[in-house]
């Protein structure tokens, strides 16, 4: 299984149960609609940017040198857009088949369109975030570790 479909298998399960835990939470207490809203969104987001994460710290400990780095982008934009169809397709077809009202009540071009743009973006900048995040954590151990390997270097006595 390719690495941007993995990812994108994944972050969907993720959005489909984030959809059907604020679904019944909408059912249960329709007041309390935004809270719950974000938290769910919240929880999609801290998925992205730690997988992202994980994923430019592998990277970044592949290749020493930041311009033979692999284009995780392109793999997290890919994962992303299916997450999105996933997801939305799923989430519309269980909230208009009526087994959880309170997943989605927009109409199926709606719902594809607007929502996996959201949801590919969703799961895309948070990831991105995280590989940045990620890549910069390990340059920064590198340039440490190479700053004290010169530091020893030039501190060693000069035999006469």
């Amino acid at each position: 299984m390719t690495s941007w479909l993995l990812r994108g298998v994944v972050m969907s399960i993720v959005q489909i149960a984030a959809r059907f835990i604020l679904g019944a939470f909408i059912i249960s207490s329709p007041l309390s609609k935004t809270p719950a809203t974000w938290v769910t969104i919240a929880i999609v987001i801290v998925v992205a940017i730690v997988w992202g994460g994980i994923d430019g710290i592998r990277d970044a400990k592949a290749h020493s040198d930041p311009d033979d780095y692999e284009d995780l982008t392109v793999r997290w934009l890919k994962a992303g857009l299916l997450a999105g169809f996933v997801s939305c397709l799923v989430s519309y077809i269980v909230g208009t088949a009526g087994w959880l009202n309170g997943i989605g009540q927009a109409s199926f071009p709606i719902e594809i369109i607007a929502g996996t743009s959201f949801v590919a973006l969703l799961v895309f900048v948070p990831a991105f975030f995280g590989v940045s995040m990620g890549r910069i954590i390990i340059r920064r151990e590198q340039r440490k570790a190479e700053e004290a390997a010169e530091a020893q270097t030039t501190q060693l006595p000069v035999a006469s």
